[in-house]
Protein backbone atom coordinates (compact mmCIF):
# COMPACT_ATOMS: atom_id res chain seq x y z
CA UNK A 1 0.00 0.00 0.00
CA UNK A 2 1.16 3.27 -1.38
CA UNK A 3 2.18 6.30 1.37
CA UNK A 4 -0.88 8.22 0.41
CA UNK A 5 -2.81 5.61 0.67
CA UNK A 6 -2.04 4.56 3.59
CA UNK A 7 -2.52 8.44 5.25
CA UNK A 8 -6.15 8.68 3.75
CA UNK A 9 -6.80 5.17 5.43
CA UNK A 10 -5.44 6.29 8.90
CA UNK A 11 -7.07 9.66 8.12
CA UNK A 12 -10.28 7.73 7.73
CA UNK A 13 -9.87 5.20 10.46
CA UNK A 14 -8.76 7.88 13.28
CA UNK A 15 -11.79 10.34 11.64
CA UNK A 16 -14.12 7.25 12.96
CA UNK A 17 -12.79 6.97 16.13
CA UNK A 18 -13.24 10.27 16.86
CA UNK A 19 -16.47 10.08 15.89
CA UNK A 20 -17.03 6.88 17.78
CA UNK A 21 -15.72 8.90 20.86
CA UNK A 22 -17.55 12.20 20.30
CA UNK A 23 -20.97 9.99 19.94
CA UNK A 24 -20.27 8.20 22.71
CA UNK A 25 -19.11 11.64 25.03
CA UNK A 26 -22.53 12.84 24.04
CA UNK A 27 -24.52 9.83 25.68
CA UNK A 28 -22.49 9.68 28.71
CA UNK A 29 -23.65 11.66 32.14
CA UNK A 30 -21.94 14.93 33.13
CA UNK A 31 -20.18 14.36 36.33
CA UNK A 32 -21.65 17.01 38.70
CA UNK A 33 -20.32 15.40 42.35
CA UNK A 34 -24.33 14.78 43.19
CA UNK A 35 -25.16 18.11 43.21
CA UNK A 36 -27.82 20.13 40.82
CA UNK A 37 -25.75 23.00 38.78
CA UNK A 38 -27.70 26.50 37.98
CA UNK A 39 -26.53 28.09 35.03
CA UNK A 40 -27.90 31.02 32.84
CA UNK A 41 -27.37 31.74 29.32
CA UNK A 42 -27.95 35.44 28.40
CA UNK A 43 -30.61 36.53 25.62
CA UNK A 44 -29.07 37.06 22.26
CA UNK A 45 -25.78 34.29 23.17
CA UNK A 46 -24.96 32.14 19.99
CA UNK A 47 -23.97 28.76 20.55
CA UNK A 48 -20.36 29.25 21.45
CA UNK A 49 -21.27 31.89 23.89
CA UNK A 50 -23.55 30.08 25.78
CA UNK A 51 -21.27 26.62 26.12
CA UNK A 52 -18.81 28.88 27.77
CA UNK A 53 -21.64 30.89 29.85
CA UNK A 54 -22.05 27.34 30.93
CA UNK A 55 -18.77 26.02 31.41
CA UNK A 56 -18.65 29.57 33.45
CA UNK A 57 -21.58 28.60 35.88
CA UNK A 58 -19.08 25.40 37.20
CA UNK A 59 -21.02 22.75 34.76
CA UNK A 60 -17.88 20.32 34.04
CA UNK A 61 -18.14 20.24 30.57
CA UNK A 62 -16.15 20.71 27.67
CA UNK A 63 -17.79 24.13 25.78
CA UNK A 64 -16.16 23.55 22.34
CA UNK A 65 -17.48 19.90 22.36
CA UNK A 66 -20.72 20.77 24.00
CA UNK A 67 -21.05 23.74 20.22
CA UNK A 68 -20.08 21.27 18.48
CA UNK A 69 -23.11 18.95 19.08
CA UNK A 70 -25.54 21.63 18.97
CA UNK A 71 -24.34 22.31 15.32
CA UNK A 72 -23.92 18.95 14.87
CA UNK A 73 -27.52 17.70 15.65
CA UNK A 74 -28.97 21.18 14.00
CA UNK A 75 -29.78 22.45 17.28
CA UNK A 76 -27.48 25.57 17.41
CA UNK A 77 -30.08 28.06 16.78
CA UNK A 78 -32.51 27.08 18.89
CA UNK A 79 -31.34 27.05 22.04
CA UNK A 80 -32.96 29.07 24.32
CA UNK A 81 -32.01 31.78 26.75
CA UNK A 82 -33.01 31.24 30.50
CA UNK A 83 -31.45 29.64 33.70
CA UNK A 84 -31.25 25.83 33.91
CA UNK A 85 -30.64 23.46 36.53
CA UNK A 86 -28.57 20.42 35.22
CA UNK A 87 -29.35 17.84 37.20
CA UNK A 88 -26.93 14.91 38.03
CA UNK A 89 -27.20 12.13 35.21
CA UNK A 90 -27.64 14.89 32.40
CA UNK A 91 -26.32 13.53 29.40
CA UNK A 92 -24.60 16.26 26.85
CA UNK A 93 -27.17 15.14 24.28
CA UNK A 94 -30.24 15.89 27.28
CA UNK A 95 -28.14 19.22 28.27
CA UNK A 96 -29.10 20.14 24.64
CA UNK A 97 -32.25 19.27 24.66
CA UNK A 98 -33.04 20.49 27.69
CA UNK A 99 -32.11 24.23 26.33
CA UNK A 100 -34.01 23.41 22.91
CA UNK A 101 -37.08 23.13 24.77
CA UNK A 102 -36.89 25.82 27.52
CA UNK A 103 -36.94 23.85 30.39
CA UNK A 104 -36.15 26.21 32.72
CA UNK A 105 -35.10 25.38 36.36
CA UNK A 106 -38.41 26.15 38.24
CA UNK A 107 -39.04 27.69 41.68
CA UNK A 108 -42.67 28.01 43.64
CA UNK A 109 -43.70 30.70 45.68
CA UNK A 110 -46.75 30.66 47.72
CA UNK A 111 -49.26 33.52 48.48
CA UNK A 112 -51.81 32.28 51.67
CA UNK A 113 -55.52 32.86 51.79
CA UNK A 114 -55.72 36.01 53.80
CA UNK A 115 -52.32 36.94 53.88
CA UNK A 116 -52.53 41.31 53.47
CA UNK A 117 -50.58 42.48 50.40
CA UNK A 118 -47.81 43.37 52.92
CA UNK A 119 -47.08 40.44 53.72
CA UNK A 120 -47.14 39.20 50.28
CA UNK A 121 -44.79 41.80 49.28
CA UNK A 122 -42.31 40.41 52.19
CA UNK A 123 -42.94 36.85 50.54
CA UNK A 124 -42.26 38.17 47.42
CA UNK A 125 -38.76 40.57 48.63
CA UNK A 126 -37.75 36.90 50.33
CA UNK A 127 -37.73 35.24 47.28
CA UNK A 128 -33.83 33.85 46.40
CA UNK A 129 -35.38 32.70 43.06
CA UNK A 130 -36.41 36.05 41.64
CA UNK A 131 -35.22 38.85 40.17
CA UNK A 132 -36.45 41.70 42.02
CA UNK A 133 -37.38 44.54 39.44
CA UNK A 134 -40.03 46.10 41.71
CA UNK A 135 -37.37 46.99 44.67
CA UNK A 136 -37.86 50.31 45.82
CA UNK A 137 -41.39 50.90 44.66
CA UNK A 138 -44.16 52.28 46.57
CA UNK A 139 -47.01 50.03 46.56
CA UNK A 140 -48.82 52.93 44.38
CA UNK A 141 -45.78 52.60 41.92
CA UNK A 142 -46.49 48.84 41.40
CA UNK A 143 -50.16 49.37 41.02
CA UNK A 144 -48.89 51.78 38.15
CA UNK A 145 -46.93 49.05 36.23
CA UNK A 146 -50.00 46.45 36.60
CA UNK A 147 -53.33 48.65 36.20
CA UNK A 148 -54.65 52.14 35.36
CA UNK A 149 -57.96 51.05 37.10
CA UNK A 150 -56.65 50.53 40.89
CA UNK A 151 -54.39 52.53 43.00
CA UNK A 152 -54.60 50.35 45.76
CA UNK A 153 -52.95 47.12 45.95
CA UNK A 154 -54.26 45.27 49.03
CA UNK A 155 -57.05 42.02 48.12
CA UNK A 156 -56.32 42.39 44.08
CA UNK A 157 -53.96 39.78 44.24
CA UNK A 158 -55.20 35.59 44.22
CA UNK A 159 -53.55 33.82 46.71
CA UNK A 160 -51.83 30.73 45.37
CA UNK A 161 -49.12 28.68 44.29
CA UNK A 162 -46.80 30.21 42.17
CA UNK A 163 -44.48 28.35 39.66
CA UNK A 164 -41.75 30.08 37.79
CA UNK A 165 -38.59 29.78 36.29
CA UNK A 166 -35.95 31.17 38.12
CA UNK A 167 -34.52 34.47 38.03
CA UNK A 168 -38.21 35.94 36.33
CA UNK A 169 -38.69 39.11 36.90
CA UNK A 170 -40.91 39.23 40.29
CA UNK A 171 -43.12 41.67 38.46
CA UNK A 172 -44.18 38.35 36.20
CA UNK A 173 -45.45 36.90 39.77
CA UNK A 174 -47.31 40.46 40.69
CA UNK A 175 -49.35 41.14 37.04
CA UNK A 176 -50.24 36.82 36.62
CA UNK A 177 -51.22 36.88 40.71
CA UNK A 178 -53.18 40.16 39.89
CA UNK A 179 -55.03 38.64 36.88
CA UNK A 180 -56.21 35.60 38.09
CA UNK A 181 -57.81 37.35 41.02
CA UNK A 182 -59.70 39.92 38.46
CA UNK A 183 -60.22 36.70 36.59
CA UNK A 184 -62.10 34.53 39.42
CA UNK A 185 -63.91 37.99 40.83
CA UNK A 186 -65.26 38.75 37.56
CA UNK A 187 -66.85 35.06 36.90
CA UNK A 188 -68.10 35.31 40.21
CA UNK A 189 -69.74 38.56 39.53
CA UNK A 190 -71.38 37.33 36.33
CA UNK A 191 -73.12 34.76 38.49
CA UNK A 192 -74.34 36.62 41.82
CA UNK A 193 -77.72 37.29 42.67
CA UNK A 194 -78.33 40.31 41.31
CA UNK A 195 -80.34 41.52 44.57
CA UNK A 196 -77.27 41.55 46.46
CA UNK A 197 -75.96 45.17 47.80
CA UNK A 198 -73.03 45.44 46.10
CA UNK A 199 -72.20 48.68 43.70
CA UNK A 200 -69.21 46.89 41.75
CA UNK A 201 -67.23 43.15 41.45
CA UNK A 202 -64.85 45.55 44.24
CA UNK A 203 -66.99 45.90 46.73
CA UNK A 204 -67.66 42.66 46.63
CA UNK A 205 -64.03 42.11 46.78
CA UNK A 206 -64.13 44.14 50.17
CA UNK A 207 -66.79 41.87 51.57
CA UNK A 208 -64.65 38.41 50.39
CA UNK A 209 -61.58 40.30 52.49
CA UNK A 210 -63.75 40.55 55.37
CA UNK A 211 -65.16 36.82 54.93
CA UNK A 212 -61.68 35.06 54.40
CA UNK A 213 -60.46 37.55 58.32
CA UNK A 214 -63.53 36.59 59.84
CA UNK A 215 -63.55 32.35 59.90
CA UNK A 216 -61.24 30.12 59.98
CA UNK A 217 -64.61 27.90 58.94
CA UNK A 218 -64.72 27.24 55.23
CA UNK A 219 -68.01 25.50 56.04
CA UNK A 220 -69.30 29.03 57.59
CA UNK A 221 -68.06 31.40 55.20
CA UNK A 222 -71.31 31.28 53.43
CA UNK A 223 -73.55 31.87 56.53
CA UNK A 224 -71.04 35.05 57.68
CA UNK A 225 -71.12 36.36 53.92
CA UNK A 226 -75.03 36.58 54.72
CA UNK A 227 -74.53 38.14 57.84
CA UNK A 228 -73.32 40.86 56.85
CA UNK A 229 -75.16 41.18 53.35
CA UNK A 230 -78.48 41.22 56.27
CA UNK A 231 -76.35 44.00 57.98
CA UNK A 232 -75.85 46.21 54.61
CA UNK A 233 -79.35 45.69 53.11
CA UNK A 234 -80.47 47.26 56.53
CA UNK A 235 -77.97 49.71 56.99
CA UNK A 236 -76.77 48.03 60.20
CA UNK A 237 -73.58 48.54 61.25
CA UNK A 238 -70.87 45.59 60.04
CA UNK A 239 -68.84 45.74 63.20
CA UNK A 240 -66.55 43.51 62.82
CA UNK A 241 -63.07 43.19 64.41
CA UNK A 242 -60.63 42.38 61.77
CA UNK A 243 -61.64 45.43 60.08
CA UNK A 244 -60.74 47.42 62.55
CA UNK A 245 -57.55 45.42 63.48
CA UNK A 246 -56.45 46.67 60.03
CA UNK A 247 -56.96 50.40 60.20
CA UNK A 248 -54.86 50.31 63.43
CA UNK A 249 -52.29 48.89 61.28
CA UNK A 250 -48.98 48.34 63.22
CA UNK A 251 -50.60 49.42 66.65
CA UNK A 252 -52.24 46.20 66.46
CA UNK A 253 -50.49 44.19 69.50
CA UNK A 254 -52.77 40.76 69.06
CA UNK A 255 -55.38 42.71 71.34
CA UNK A 256 -58.50 44.71 70.73
CA UNK A 257 -60.34 46.88 73.12
CA UNK A 258 -62.75 49.07 73.68
CA UNK A 259 -60.86 52.29 72.74
CA UNK A 260 -60.16 50.44 69.70
CA UNK A 261 -63.41 50.01 68.53
CA UNK A 262 -64.03 53.85 69.87
CA UNK A 263 -61.25 55.16 67.75
CA UNK A 264 -62.45 56.31 64.40
CA UNK A 265 -60.15 54.94 61.15
CA UNK A 266 -62.15 54.90 57.52
CA UNK A 267 -61.82 51.21 58.35
CA UNK A 268 -63.60 51.35 61.41
CA UNK A 269 -66.73 49.39 60.86
CA UNK A 270 -68.10 50.28 64.64
CA UNK A 271 -68.17 53.77 63.72
CA UNK A 272 -68.26 54.12 60.24
CA UNK A 273 -71.61 52.28 58.23
CA UNK A 274 -70.90 50.22 55.17
CA UNK A 275 -67.86 48.72 53.72
CA UNK A 276 -64.85 49.80 54.13
CA UNK A 277 -62.65 51.87 51.57
CA UNK A 278 -60.84 49.11 50.32
CA UNK A 279 -59.93 45.11 50.99
CA UNK A 280 -58.13 43.92 54.41
CA UNK A 281 -56.73 41.47 53.30
CA UNK A 282 -56.09 38.50 50.06
CA UNK A 283 -59.59 36.71 49.65
CA UNK A 284 -59.64 33.05 48.50
CA UNK A 285 -62.16 31.23 46.04
CA UNK A 286 -64.36 30.16 48.90
CA UNK A 287 -64.63 33.90 50.14
CA UNK A 288 -64.88 34.79 47.01
CA UNK A 289 -68.15 32.58 46.34
CA UNK A 290 -69.36 33.23 49.71
CA UNK A 291 -69.64 36.54 49.21
CA UNK A 292 -70.94 36.32 46.02
CA UNK A 293 -73.25 33.61 46.93
CA UNK A 294 -74.09 33.90 50.68
CA UNK A 295 -76.07 31.87 52.28
CA UNK A 296 -80.02 32.16 52.71
CA UNK A 297 -80.28 33.60 56.37
CA UNK A 298 -82.41 35.78 58.64
CA UNK A 299 -79.30 36.22 61.14
CA UNK A 300 -77.61 39.28 61.82
CA UNK A 301 -75.47 38.30 64.38
CA UNK A 302 -72.89 36.05 65.10
CA UNK A 303 -70.21 34.77 67.84
CA UNK A 304 -67.45 32.22 68.11
CA UNK A 305 -68.59 29.25 70.49
CA UNK A 306 -64.65 28.81 70.87
CA UNK A 307 -64.20 25.82 68.97
CA UNK A 308 -63.73 27.42 65.64
CA UNK A 309 -67.20 27.23 64.88
CA UNK A 310 -69.96 30.23 65.24
CA UNK A 311 -73.32 30.60 66.49
CA UNK A 312 -75.75 32.98 64.65
CA UNK A 313 -78.40 34.71 66.17
CA UNK A 314 -81.64 36.54 64.43
CA UNK A 315 -81.93 38.88 67.05
CA UNK A 316 -79.92 40.69 69.75
CA UNK A 317 -81.77 38.98 72.46
CA UNK A 318 -80.71 35.28 71.10
CA UNK A 319 -77.14 37.12 70.30
CA UNK A 320 -76.86 38.00 74.02
CA UNK A 321 -77.82 35.03 75.78
CA UNK A 322 -75.14 33.51 72.91
CA UNK A 323 -72.52 35.64 74.24
CA UNK A 324 -73.34 34.51 77.95
CA UNK A 325 -73.07 31.04 77.13
CA UNK A 326 -70.27 31.03 74.88
CA UNK A 327 -68.17 33.93 75.93
CA UNK A 328 -69.07 34.82 79.59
Amino acid sequence: MGFIKKTIVTTIIAGAAAMAGFAYWAKQPITTGGAPIDFTVAPGSSVVAAAQQIAAAGVPVNPYLLSLLARVTQQASRIKAGTYELQPGTTPRRLITQMVRGEFAQEALTIIEGWTFHQMRQAVDGSTGLRHDTAGLSDKELMAKLSADFKEPEGLFFPDTYLFAKKSSDLAIYKHAHQMMLNHLNAAWEKRDPSLPYASPYQALIMASIVEKETGQKSERGMIAGVFVNRLKIGMMLQTDPTVIYGMGSKYDGKIRKRDLETDTPYNTYTRAGLPPTPIALPGLQSLSAALGPAKTDALYFVSRGDGTSQFSGNLNDHNKAVNQYQR
